[in-house]
């Protein structure tokens, strides 16, 4: 299989040096991107938001929990974290997406009331959405599917602890590819949705849009800010690297990870750059067992890629690379180094 990706793999990456090649190559591989990640299956519908429960939290923050209709009959519940207004001018807002065993958006938003979670929150530092909130940002954080209140049936009916953590991704996998559909492209579809209400709702910056996610996260901030415009800019953490490394010597990955054809097509820092010129922040651990056998040169082969796609734009600036010590884990510091604390 090493064999076959080596001469096989990423025949389609960008070959051109200037910026028009460069757009042109980006729509062309947009739509290819669509149609691998099985986007065509995809049905729109009317959000039918729902407002289920609010919460005045202590810290002055409001905790809406909010339910959206992203496909006819499938549903998004998620946490929108609504800091105190600072000035007259509309707040800026994040999209934070869930990685794996955090219990999708319990995690995220901070919801360290549970214990499961708040032993996931403390070993990961997973309530990133928590912390853009005491930042100022209003922070969207949705279950995407397989996750949290949106597991299927095999884990819903668990009462313990590792089921409400962990995710149905292999049964998601294994019901959708063979109908053309995949984990990836179902979580992309639902986070465009979740932007689709954020336009909606009309109350935030829609300017100034970002997304964040770490792990999992990570992979669905990659794809959505690849495929969106409207996202503004983006913070990946835990995930950027090369995939021959990191999804085929380490193939033991979750599901959500695998989508059929890719290989052929693209690696992971050509859909990275598909961001530029936007303002991107990626950041890795140093010892990331996600990295693969070569640690982070797997990981600045790609940023490599992303940053000749900047340079076109004199963008020289981007992508952030933040590097921290230790293994597969979110750290708050690169808010710092991507955000203005408002």
């Amino acid at each position: 299989m090493q064999d076959k990706f080596d001469k096989y793999a990423r025949q389609d990456a960008f070959t051109g040096s200037t910026r028009e090649e460069w757009e042109a190559w980006k729509e062309t591989s947009r739509e290819t991107l669509k149609d691998l990640l099985g986007w065509k299956y995809m049905e729109s519908c009317d959000l039918d938001p729902r407002v289920e429960e609010v919460v005045e939290l202590e810290n002055g923050i409001r905790q809406e929990k909010v339910i959206i209709q992203v496909e006819p009959e499938v549903y998004m519940p998620m946490y929108i974290l609504i800091p105190p207004k600072q000035s007259e001018e509309k707040q800026k807002c994040f999209l934070a997406l869930p990685g794996h065993q955090g219990a999708g958006k319990f995690s995220v938003a901070g919801r360290d009331d549970i214990p499961a979670v708040k032993r996931m929150i403390e070993f990961y530092h997973y309530d990133y959405g928590m912390q853009l909130a005491k930042r100022g940002y209003v922070a969207i954080c949705p279950d995407c599917r397989g996750f949290g209140e949106r597991r299927d049936e095999a884990l819903q009916k668990g009462t313990d602890e590792k089921s409400f953590l962990t995710s149905t991704c292999f049964h998601l996998a294994h019901m959708a590819e063979p109908l053309g559909e995949t984990v990836a492209g179902m979580c992309t579809w639902d986070a465009s949705r979740l932007i689709d209400y954020v336009y909606e709702r009309g109350e935030w910056d829609t300017d100034d849009l970002g997304v964040v996610g770490f792990s999992g996260g990570g992979m669905q901030t990659l794809w959505i800010s690849a495929l969106d415009d409207r996202v503004k800019k983006c913070i990946i953490s835990g995930y950027l690297y090369g995939y021959r490394d990191a999804l085929l010597l380490l193939n033991g990955n979750c599901s959500c990870n695998y989508v059929p054809h890719l290989w052929e097509h693209f690696d992971m820092g050509d859909i990275a750059s598909l961001i530029a010129p936007r303002p991107l922040a990626v950041q890795s651990c140093r010892d990331d067992h996600l990295n693969g056998p070569r640690g982070l040169v797997n990981v600045t082969e790609q940023l490599d890629i992303v940053r000749k796609a900047y340079s076109l734009y004199g963008k020289e600036e981007y992508p952030i690379h933040d590097v921290r010590e230790g293994d597969h884990c979110w750290h708050e510091e690169v808010l710092d180094i991507a955000l203005p604390r408002l």
